[in-house]
């Protein structure tokens, strides 16, 4: 029975793993299509994120069942409590990607309003932060988790500087205000992806140490 359940807890990770690798392709699909002003690119991401939602569906279903039958505890119990928690910010990101490609579609009806520097570089910073909070998870190392946590700040500098560089273009020129509005928007959508990376570090973290660091990140 034991060995059938963690054949099960194994398959489960695996599940949630391809869900992650779901999400990760979204954020950089969403942004490629910013990028390349690629509006079929854009409509691929909206269209897509039906796979994830359904991944977190099946996943969830998935992890009810493991405890209606093996009612696991301690260790066991933290990592499918966990598995819950990271299928919800998998499916966030998804939603922030698909957020993303919308104002992604909005900006196309007009020209480029400046080179974009700061969003692709936020972007970037965040796609790694997701994929190092999950590679925490899959090799149970707090460290990484810890790490990645303290790399958020450096997401939010970015959008406070994208928020006020867009502020003067928009006070210059109030025919710019649509444009910047949306470029404002996919900053904060990226803030937010770099922050469910953030709650997916956190969880691992706790179920590595067995402690949270929520809100105690410098001083760990």
């Amino acid at each position: 029975m034991e060995r059938r359940f963690d054949e099960e807890l194994m398959q489960l990770k695996n599940r949630l793993l391809t869900m992650a690798g779901l999400a990760e392709q979204s954020v950089g699909k969403a942004i490629r299509a910013l990028v390349d002003r690629d509006a079929a690119m854009a409509e691929k991401v909206i269209q897509e994120d039906a796979l994830i939602n359904q991944a977190e569906m099946e996943i969830e279903k998935n992890c009810l069942d493991l405890l209606a039958r093996y009612q696991p505890e301690a260790r066991d119990l933290r990592f499918i409590a966990m598995v819950f928690k990271i299928v919800n910010d998998l499916e966030r990101v998804g939603d922030q990607a698909v957020n993303v490609s919308e104002r992604t579609l909005d900006l196309l009806k007009e020209p480029l309003l400046k080179p974009l520097i700061d969003i692709p570089k936020m972007a970037e910073l965040a796609q790694r932060m997701l994929k190092d909070a999950l590679d925490a998870f899959v090799h149970q190392n707090a460290d990484l988790a810890r790490e990645v946590c303290r790399r958020d700040q450096e997401v939010d500098h970015l959008n406070d500087e994208v928020y006020h560089e867009l502020l003067v273009f928009m006070t210059q020129d109030p025919r710019t205000i649509t444009r910047a509005m949306d470029l404002i928007l996919i900053g904060r959508h990226l803030e937010r992806v770099a922050d469910h990376a953030t709650n997916i570090a956190e969880d691992v973290y706790y179920l590595v140490r067995g402690i949270s660091m929520k809100h105690h990140i410098a001083g760990s």
